[in-house]
Formats: structure tokens, C-alpha cells, sequence
């Protein structure tokens, strides 16, 4: 039974139910709060409040943000865990951790079916968390999906296209029309992707015979913006592309690449994986039509992605999977379908993650996206400089600290990206090493792998001091002195 029909006395339930669980989240580690609550101020606040909402942490501030993360208390082979890895997946907060475990305890029961008091408290904190990141998005929530990852959301995107390609879904000929590829048509990628946001696409490619190109990448890891005006056209009906590299750190010129794909009518893709943790994401502002993140990169639980797109776009796309909950009649020859979300939310969802997922969007929106970037933009330019003062360092990309987040990949002269992140595990630092799923990338710089150094809203100086000592450090381990490449 939908719940919009249940009867009155179960909705009443369903509103003590919200009263009792805001009595239990302000018991949570580190409160919570609403999105409208932690971004209210008081209007005498004035320019001061603004002011002090662009200003870094301070010292004892950070502490306080440190102090929220169990796993920072660690030591890693007798030393202090420094984790310069947040690219790869975030460590979570405490209240993040709080918020899963108190659902299971509390309010474990399916979603969108039953009558009874746990399904309507577990639906209701369900679509509280779709409330919240779209509200984070600025965005409705009917626009909102969620998704097993980013990846799956991708996938979705392309599959849906593909599916559409042939006529079928919901309004089977008018999506065909509107967005199926046939031969011919060309789907524009980056060169610096994420393979997630170039495999689906060319596979794409592969299903209704379009043409995959993409933007090359300049010797200092920008993009040829002269390109990419010659190969979005009227050909072009999809553009692929990232919000910020994961390999460089670098953001994307959205505000030239975006007019190229609209100025021809093609749909906007964006990957916003490695922007979602550092950057203010606003997908109607940046004028995409699809807009995807993973909960893990942004302090929230694994298992769980988020998929932004026109609800306009979503109701006109045939679903990616197909079973239960997404449905409006099935008979043995035939089945309708829900309008988005639902329609892309088969069988049991992600409850749990969902509700990890909104805790964190709450953690990062109170700490307040312009602190974390200020705070950042000073710890990526110590980064840098201090990288550009060991000799036989290589910085893939441009070195300068902006427009970026904070994050480094690193080539070592002479030593494997593996065996130079060994030598930092050694000392307790974390980092990723290899090809960060951007294969293509990597070559076009002329190496395999990499060492990659990344921020989050709990590094210190003092990491990235340790890590620079120990970036330093590496080719003196393998007896090579400066100069020397092997």
C-alpha cells in the first residue's frame, strides 16, 4: 500500500515517530541538525558571519573536527595515522557511524510497504535523507536517486540512453526521439576520466553505433580548450565529463564546456565525485543535466551513490533494473512503471546508507563548504611547495593550487609508485599508489602509475609535513642519490 494511502491513525503514528527520533538524534555523537538549522544565522551577524564563513579552521577547531573521527586515534607501524587518502574513500565521523547502527536498532524495517509503526519510521528517515542531499544539491527531490555508487549511477545513465536507443520504456517513442544515439552521433569524453565515466560510454557507443571521442589533454594537465570547441557539434549528443580530476586535483572549466554542449542540445553528464567533499555542488547552477557522487568519498557509509538528473529527463528514460517497488501495475504480458525515483529504485534500497549518507551531508554542510575549502586551498599550496622543493619529484598536472582541490599525484624518479608508497606506510601515512582508474591519463603523461596524495577536512600541517619528509625520503631508502632516475 502506498503511504500517501494509509490511513490517518498510521500517519499519526508515522509524526510521533519523527518527534521521538529528533528527540534520539540530538543524543547522537556530535548532534544533528537540519540542513535549514546549520545554515541559519542570525541576520546582525552581517558581514562578519560571512567572513567567518571563508576563514580556515582554527587550530582548535580542527582538533574538535579530529576528535569526530574514531579511526585517527590509530597508529600505523608506531606511528600516528596520517590518512592523506580521502580521494580514494573518506574515513567517517563518528555521528555518521551513530546514525547506521541507531537505525538498525531502532528503526530496521523495509521501505515504502507495511502498515506498521518500524516501516513508516524506516520510510520516513529514508525520504528525510533523500530531503537532505537534495536540499545540499539545491535540487527537488524527485530529482534525487539513489544508487549503489557513483559507478551504478553512471551506468544507469548509459544504459538508460541505450535502452531508449531501441524504443523501449516509458514513453518508449517520445525518449527515443528525444535522446536515443543511432549511428552517427558522437559522444564527447574527456581524456582525463575516471574509467566509470568512460567505459559506460563506450560501451554506449558500442550498443547504438555512435562515435566516442574526446578532449585531449595538455602537457600540463589541462584540457585543449581549442579541441573541444572543434568536437562538440551537431553531431554531439552527450558530454561526459568530470568536475575535478581525481588524478590532477584540477577543475574543469564547466563554464566553457558546458555553452559548447547546450549551444548544440546535448545532454551533460557530470562525474562530481572528487568536487562533492570540496566544492559547493549546485547541478542546476552549473546547467548539467545529470550529476553523480558516492557517499564514501563525502565522509558518508560505502554502498551508496547519489544520481542528480531533470526529473523531466528521469521520467522520460526506461529504467536500468527491473523488479519490485518500481512498478505501477504488472500483468503477465506487460508492466508500467513509477515515475523517478522510484522508477530507478528496484527491490529493497539502501536504507541504512541512505541515512549514513544524509548524517554526513549535515557533518559537512555544518562545518560549512567555503571553511573546507579555505582550509584546504592553504594545506594543497604547503603541499605543493614543499613538493617542488624535493628534487627528482615529478607533480602530474599543473602545480599551481588553484582552481583545485587538495590533492597530488607524484612520480618519483627511479622507484615504482608502489614501493614509494610502501615507504610511507612505514611511517604511518596513507596514500593511494597506481593508475587511480584513469589509465588513459597516465599515459598521456608517459607513466603507469602514480602516488597520490589527497586531503580531507581532518588533515593537518603536520601531515602534510610527515608526508613531504617522507616523499623525501624515498629515493635515499632505495640507495639512489639525487640525480640519479634508476
Amino acid at each position: 500500500m502506498s503511504l500517501r494511502g494509509r490511513p490517518r491513525a498510521v500517519r499519526a503514528q508515522r509524526t510521533s515517530a519523527r518527534a521521538g527520533r529528533a528527540t534520539r538524534r540530538s543524543e547522537y555523537p556530535g548532534g544533528v541538525t537540519s540542513l535549514a538549522a546549520a545554515s541559519a544565522s542570525p541576520t546582525s551577524a552581517g558581514q562578519a558571519s560571512a567572513a567567518a564563513s571563508r576563514a580556515p579552521f582554527t587550530s582548535d577547531e580542527l582538533a574538535s573536527i579530529r576528535s569526530q573521527f574514531p579511526i585517527l586515534g590509530r597508529e600505523v607501524n608506531g606511528h600516528p595515522l596520517a590518512y592523506l587518502d580521502s580521494a580514494a574513500t573518506a574515513q567517517k565521523p563518528s555521528r555518521v557511524i551513530e546514525a547506521e547502527s541507531a537505525f538498525y536498532r531502532e528503526s530496521n524495517a523495509a521501505v515504502h510497504r507495511g502498515a506498521h509503526t518500524l516501516a513508516g519510521e524506516a520510510t520516513e528517515l529514508y525520504e528525510d535523507a533523500r530531503r537532505t542531499v537534495a536540499a545540499f544539491l539545491d535540487v527537488d527531490e524527485n530529482e534525487v536517486v539513489f544508487t549503489s555508487h557513483a559507478t551504478e549511477a553512471l551506468n544507469l545513465v548509459a544504459y538508460a540512453l541505450g535502452t531508449a536507443s531501441i524504443g523501449r520504456g516509458a514513453g518508449a517513442s517520445a525518449a527515443a526521439a528525444a535522446y536515443g544515439l543511432h549511428a552517427g552521433d558522437e559522444i564527447v569524453v574527456t581524456e582525463l576520466e575516471h574509467h566509470a565515466n568512460l567505459i559506460p560510454w563506450q560501451e554506449l557507443a558500442a550498443r547504438t553505433g555512435a562515435t566516442l571521442r574526446y578532449i585531449p589533454v595538455l602537457d600540463d594537465g589541462t584540457l585543449d580548450l581549442d579541441a573541444a570547441a572543434r568536437l562538440i557539434g551537431e553531431r554531439t549528443r552527450v558530454l561526459a565529463l568530470a568536475h575535478v580530476s581525481n588524478v590532477t586535483g584540477a577543475t574543469l572549466p564547466l563554464d566553457v564546456l558546458v555553452p559548447l554542449a547546450r549551444a548544440v542540445g546535448a545532454l551533460v553528464v557530470l562525474d562530481a565525485c572528487q568536487a562533492a567533499p570540496h566544492l559547493a555542488l549546485h547541478p542546476r547552477e552549473l546547467d548539467v543535466d545529470i550529476a553523480v557522487f558516492s557517499g564514501h568519498k563525502l565522509y558518508g557509509p560505502t554502498g551508496i551513490g547519489v544520481l542528480y538528473g531533470r526529473a523531466e529527463l528521469l521520467n522520460a528514460l526506461p529504467p536500468f533494473l527491473y523488479g519490485g517497488s518500481m512498478i505501477t501495475t504488472v500483468t503477465m504480458e506487460r508492466a508500467e512503471y513509477l515515475p523517478s525515483p522510484q522508477r530507478f529504485e528496484p527491490g529493497t534500497p539502501r536504507i541504512a546508507q541512505a541515512i549514513g549518507l544524509a548524517e554526513a551531508v549535515r557533518f559537512v554542510s555544518e562545518l560549512g563548504l567555503d571553511r573546507i575549502a579555505a582550509s584546504e586551498h592553504a594545506l594543497t599550496q604547503r603541499m605543493l611547495d614543499g613538493l617542488a622543493r624535493i628534487p627528482n619529484i615529478r607533480v602530474l598536472g599543473a602545480p599551481s593550487p588553484a582552481p583545485r582541490v587538495g590533492l597530488a599525484s607524484i612520480v618519483v624518479d627511479g622507484v615504482h609508485a608502489h614501493d614509494a608508497g610502501q615507504v610511507l606506510d612505514e611511517v604511518g601515512i596513507a596514500a593511494r599508489v597506481g593508475h587511480h582508474c584513469a589509465q588513459p591519463l597516465h599515459r598521456r603523461f608517459g607513466v603507469t602509475a602514480s602516488l597520490r596524495l589527497s586531503l580531507g577536512v581532518h588533515s593537518t600541517a603536520d601531515e602534510v609535513d610527515r608526508a613531504l619528509a617522507a616523499v623525501a625520503s624515498i629515493r635515499p631508502f632505495f640507495g639512489l642519490s639525487e640525480g640519479a632516475t634508476s
